[in-house]
């Protein structure tokens, strides 16, 4: 894998965001130059320093985290990505994507999105979340313009439930965003 090929990891808000670092420590050992945006909400499950280590990366974690000069981060991230994938995806980034609400940094950047990028987007929530008919209808909307779901996964979930909703597993996206990228 060239390391020119450039992943905007985006986490989000759900207990999985921990296996996020995972995701980004077997992509950087791939040679892929991954830089991680964090939601608000994901921060509350993980930190970004670990982010920052695996990926050798600043981590963005706010709209207005700035480097120095002009281009905004976010449009930056948005013309150089090969592929954004968002690992894990809950249920309110999906309706977002599908809605064209930009309100944040990840979905800036979605929106913003140089169109030769690819989307890979890993879920993860309760079960009853991902089955709601508007989650759905969410994710077909998104497939329509192009985005591939992979998972979610059936197990235990945090909730304590039974069913679908579980983060794929992260060797499996790495798989995956590896074969995207070739």
């Amino acid at each position: 894998m060239s390391a020119s090929k450039k992943i905007i990891l985006g986490v989000t808000g759900s207990i999985a965001a921990h296996k996020a670092a995972d995701l980004a420590s077997l992509l950087t050992k791939a040679k892929c130059d991954v830089r991680v945006v964090m939601t608000a909400d994901a921060q509350h499950f993980i930190a970004p320093l670990p982010f920052k280590t695996l990926t050798r990366n600043r981590v963005v974690t706010d709209l207005y985290d700035e480097d120095e000069g002009w281009k905004p981060t976010h449009i930056e991230l948005a013309d150089l990505a090969d592929l954004l994938v968002i690992a894990p995806a809950t249920a309110n980034v999906i309706a977002k994507l599908a809605h064209g609400i930009a309100d944040d940094a990840l979905t800036c950047i979605a929106l913003a999105l140089n169109p030769k990028a690819k989307i890979l987007i890993a879920p993860a929530m309760n079960g009853k979340m991902w089955m709601h008919p508007a989650t759905q209808e969410n994710m077909k909307t998104l497939k329509r313009r192009g985005a591939e779901f992979i998972g979610p996964d059936d197990g235990l979930l945090s909730c304590g439930y039974e069913g679908v909703g579980r983060l794929w597993p992260v060797e499996k996206i790495s798989e995956r965003v590896l074969e995207l990228l070739r």
